[in-house]
């Protein structure tokens, strides 16, 4: 089955071969998935090596230039340990880059915590600007790589391995940004999945009388349609990295509202029996089971899960 990273690789050629300003900067990982491009473009696909501060340092020169680059490795060599580079190189120069991710928050788990990054857009949420898409469906991705290239701003696109069924957002304007797609309405509250997540979320909600919105784009958050669609101010955001991450984010947006929200998400506890994606995705209470229980029990009055406000 094609995944999220395969349609990035073969839509990411073909904009090469389109768009003589778009570069795509590797650090090892993806080289062989470009490597046609790499022949063809050679001074606009580049291979670092296992350096990923040159990698960010990189593309911000590219972007200095004219250029639109694309940075890609795994999530936690993207943005946690090039972060310095990333508010220094990008955002302080106002260099503008789109870097796309593969991984997830443990879709290899095998490799062990350094290939995990849970926290990666709670650490981007600490600087300012940043579109963060959040894919869950290979559609999905290839509309929102277009929209991030064709796009002027900084642009974060987080690819993992799991997926929906089907698309659950329909391609945007270029260089616009998705709002939250209404699935269906109720009048007990609101629950919001964010990307490869929503597939668990619909099957915990059947037979709840909720709101479930889905977020293929969750930076700028889409405050208009939440309010919009508000049956009981309860509110429930389903994220597939760290719990929590959005919580702020929602109640900013209700500010003017007495309000709950919960995040449920990956929680902070590391652990250390690598196991499966199943396997952590059960531990962290992302299965349809687990997600019905602490979303029933929040809008019963229980506080289950994690950050609630």
């Amino acid at each position: 089955m094609e995944t999220m990273r395969d349609r990035f690789e073969q839509v990411a050629t073909k904009l090469l071969d389109d768009n003589p300003n778009l570069a795509v900067v590797l650090a090892d990982i993806g080289v062989t998935g470009f490597a046609d491009a790499m022949a063809r473009h050679p001074g606009r696909v580049i291979n670092v090596g296992i350096r990923e501060q040159l990698l960010i340092s990189l593309a911000g020169g590219l972007a200095l230039t004219g250029m639109r680059p694309v940075a890609h490795t795994f999530a936690p060599f993207l943005i946690e340990r090039p972060f310095e580079q990333i508010k220094l190189d990008l955002v302080h120069q106002g260099a503008t880059a789109v870097l796309v991710s593969a991984g997830g928050s443990y879709d290899y788990p095998g490799y062990g915590r350094t290939h995990m990054a849970p926290g990666d857009v709670a650490l981007l949420d600490t600087l300012p600007g940043w579109t963060v898409h959040v894919p869950g469906h290979p559609d999905e991705a290839e509309w929102l790589l277009r929209d991030a290239v064709a796009a002027t701003d900084t642009v974060y696109v987080r690819l993992s391995l799991p997926a929906n069924r089907s698309p659950l957002a329909g391609a945007g304007n270029p260089g616009g940004t998705y709002g939250l797609t209404v699935l269906r309405t109720g009048r007990s509250g609101t629950v919001i999945a964010v990307g490869p997540v929503a597939d668990a979320v619909i099957a915990a909600t059947v037979g709840l009388d909720v709101t479930v919105l889905f977020a293929a784009t969750i930076r700028p958050f889409d405050a208009a349609t939440l309010r919009a669609t508000l049956g009981a101010v309860d509110v429930v955001i389903v994220e597939p990295y760290l719990a929590g991450t959005s919580v702020p984010h929602v109640s900013q947006a209700l500010a003017d509202l007495p309000h709950r929200v919960i995040g449920l998400g990956v929680g902070r506890a590391e652990l250390r029996r690598y196991g499966t994606p199943e396997e952590h995705q059960v531990a962290h209470g992302l299965d349809p089971a687990s997600l019905r229980a602490s979303i029933a029990g929040f809008l019963a009055g229980q506080a289950a899960g994690s950050a609630v406000v």
